[in-house]
């Protein structure tokens, strides 16, 4: 898995990133120590006697992805024919210039998996049931739509024998 800023553009079979990637992930991982400022100090309000986890707070350091971060990347030379959209926080689709969305630009799915080939949307509220938005509910899309798709490759990778043989 290599992590990568926020997609800004796609022309010419080539997707192109924000080097916003490093300030995305300290935003996040700032809100994450704040909460757990918040669940400390209701323990303590609480009078809780909670064991300490002195792991909790550890950051770890960047991997290669976040400090020679990935700014563009052609998706036929990266073997890359599908594309997974997780929303994320804030949906907005109107840089993808496919015939997958509704007059409202909603997508327009069965599931996830979209009538434009190689489309697929996860994360999204009630893509199968009430978790498929939150990151402890979506794996049971993300299965789906990975089985989807590799069922999917499979016929395409299908050819039939040179000869049939019908004895």
């Amino acid at each position: 898995m290599t992590l990568v800023g926020r997609t800004e553009s796609y022309e010419g079979g080539v997707l192109t990133f924000a080097p916003d990637l490093r300030d995305n992930l300290a935003l996040g991982d700032a809100n994450y120590l704040s909460v757990l400022d918040e669940a400390d100090a209701y323990a303590v309000r609480n009078g809780l006697d909670l064991p300490d986890d002195p792991d909790a707070r550890k950051i770890e350091p960047d991997p290669d992805c976040v400090t020679n971060p990935l700014l563009e990347l052609n998706l036929a030379e990266a073997g890359i024919s599908s594309i997974i959209w997780a929303t994320g926080f804030a949906v907005d689709f109107s840089w993808l210039k496919v015939d997958a969305f509704d007059e409202r630009g909603r997508p327009k799915h069965q599931r996830g998996i979209s009538a434009e080939p190689g489309i697929y949307f996860l994360g999204l509220p009630w893509l199968s049931r009430r978790g498929s938005s939150f990151i402890w509910g979506v794996w049971h899309d993300a299965k789906f739509l990975a089985d989807q798709i590799s069922t999917q490759r499979s016929y395409l990778a299908y050819t039939l024998p040179d000869k049939i043989d019908d004895r």
